[in-house]
């Protein structure tokens, strides 16, 4: 099924089920910002694998991997309403804030663990970033991919001016390129892919009360988005990741260093 009828169907659910906690899925110019997550979906994760949604939190992702074919699984500390719209396969597992790094899963289960604005807030409940990327190689397959996004960039402009309004929501860690390469050196996890992407604020369109299902305002936005993006490199919103898990090298021989480069205004 197409990732964009998928959003619909979201928006559709938004629109008749208030309390699913959909709110992103307000507006098209704001349930967008998931595109380029589809994308890596589809270019490292062949349908019909075994993925973990980690820290699934309303369980949107949830729902695109369950309609999209994959063996979905969530994560999470709290409950998902989502789920009773989500089919028979779908495994969901509620975690404890007391342990917030241990995974309940066995080594090797999953072909992919997808990480949507999840990473950047282990800390806040006791974890460590390190610590959760260790965690979730030990359940990845060998050969199994970790997809990190909405991971907000240090320098980013959006985070520089939400932090100085007022009840504006704006991350307390953020990082940069080296974060991420340093991370991936040390678990042992092969990077593939590093890219900047958002250089316009999305989230903003969920309360405006107009053109909210306008697909000419959507792709404007879009469009406005891919080309300050190029302008504005090094300041957007955020970084999106994806690496391998490689098998275990025997003692003394040491893992191939990531080739994986930060293109200049990427999206």
């Amino acid at each position: 099924m197409d990732a964009d009828a998928i959003v619909d169907e979201l928006i559709g659910l938004e629109q008749r089920e208030p309390d699913l906690g959909l709110d992103l899925f307000r507006s098209l110019v704001s349930a967008r910002q998931y595109r380029g997550l589809y994308r890596l979906l589809h270019r490292f994760v062949p349908p019909g694998a075994t993925v973990l949604d980690w820290g699934c939190g309303n369980g949107h992702f949830s729902y695109v991997l369950d309609r999209l074919g994959y063996r979905a699984h969530g994560y999470s500390f709290g409950d998902v309403p989502l789920v009773r719209h989500l089919s028979d396969r779908y495994g969901f597992t509620r975690g404890r804030a007391t342990d917030p790094t241990t995974l309940p899963y066995r080594n090797e289960q999953f072909d992919a663990v997808v990480s949507v604005g999840v990473l950047e807030h282990v800390r806040e409940t006791g974890g460590e970033e390190l610590a959760s990327l260790q965690e979730i190689r030990r359940i990845l397959k060998p050969g199994g991919h970790f997809l990190c996004y909405h991971l907000p960039n240090r320098f980013s402009y959006i985070e520089a001016v939400a932090a100085v309004i007022p009840r504006v929501h704006h991350h307390a860690y953020r990082f940069t390129a080296g974060d991420v390469r340093r991370w991936c050196d040390r678990v042992r996890l092969e990077l593939l892919m590093l890219e900047r992407y958002g250089a316009l604020p999305r989230n903003p369109w969920q309360v405006v009360p107009v053109g909210r299902r306008s697909r000419r305002l959507a792709d404007t936005w879009d469009l406005l988005d891919r080309v300050m993006g190029v302008v504005m490199a090094p300041v957007v919103q955020n970084y999106r990741f994806v690496a391998r898990k490689v098998a275990n090298r025997p003692a003394g021989e040491r893992e191939p260093r990531s080739e994986a480069r930060l293109p200049t205004g990427a999206h």
